[in-house]
């Protein structure tokens, strides 16, 4: 019988994580929160919405009899991945994380770090300003406090309502978004100040790269603590860690000695 895994996903690192395992002869089930109106295609098949909290996930790990759990979620979801954390102990099914790199500050940038979204907020300070969020549809409402600023918001499904803004303008897309085009997005509409988390990776970096190449400010949202488990900072290096686990239940694995079963006797 094939390694089952149960992978929480909603970033790209989850959906090439899922599609490379799968054709490594793991038996993969994706979990996305649901938040996202429109998600993307995905390699495997795919559950949608909550569990119930830890304890609701640790029953639905041990009556699917999974193998492994991992959290391959982004680096914000806290919550779940606390819940990921938890679930694991008390099911006894281990877990692995795919924790992304923060971006690191480069000569030119200009960061002015916030705590929370909120914080960012305060850190926009009170003269009115050219604002460009990058942010999910569900946390932008603390930006109806700073009614003084022109927005450009920019998120992947529509903001619906709108925010009690009297000037944002909203755009939909999905990344990755290449820095020419971010630098060209953020001339056009006369931006003075961007807001971002610190999400890591190359998909969103491009308006991070094309601030410091503009000279703008990026108020940065900081990352949240997250739980301490085994992880891996990329999807070949978590996947090498689930291969090497269970190799020996992997015909053809590269790791895999000869003649051996799986781990539910199958």
């Amino acid at each position: 019988m094939k390694p089952s895994l149960l992978i929480l996903g909603g970033t790209t690192e989850a959906r090439q994580l899922a599609a490379q395992l799968s054709q490594a002869g793991f038996d993969c089930l994706l979990s996305l929160a649901g938040r996202t109106k429109t998600p993307a295609a995905q390699p495997v098949p795919v559950r949608t919405g909550g569990f119930g909290g830890a304890e609701g996930l640790a029953e639905f790990l041990k009556q699917g009899r999974f193998d492994l759990l991992v959290d391959a979620t982004h680096p914000y979801a806290a919550k779940i991945s606390a819940n990921a954390a938890r679930a694991s102990a008390l099911s006894g099914v281990p877990l692995v994380a795919l924790r992304r790199p923060g971006w690191q500050r480069q000569a030119g940038d200009d960061w002015r770090d916030a705590a929370s979204v909120a914080a960012a907020v305060s850190v926009l300070g009170d003269a009115p300003r050219r604002v460009f969020v990058a942010l999910g549809r569900n946390e932008l409402l603390p930006f109806e406090a700073a009614p003084q600023h022109r927005y450009l918001i920019r998120s992947v499904d529509p903001v619906e309502p709108p925010l009690a803004l009297p000037d944002a303008d909203y755009i939909t897309a999905r990344g990755p978004f290449p820095e020419d085009e971010e630098r060209a997005l953020l001339e056009a509409h006369g931006v003075e100040v961007v807001v971002s988390k610190n999400s890591g990776g190359e998909a969103a970096y491009g308006k991070i790269a094309a601030a410091r190449a503009l000279g703008l400010p990026v108020v940065m949202i900081a990352r949240p603590v997250l739980p301490e488990v085994e992880s891996g900072e990329s999807v070949e290096a978590v996947a090498d860690m689930v291969l090497r686990r269970f190799s020996a239940f992997l015909p053809g694995s590269p790791f895999s000695p000869p003649g051996r079963r799986g781990p539910k006797g199958g």
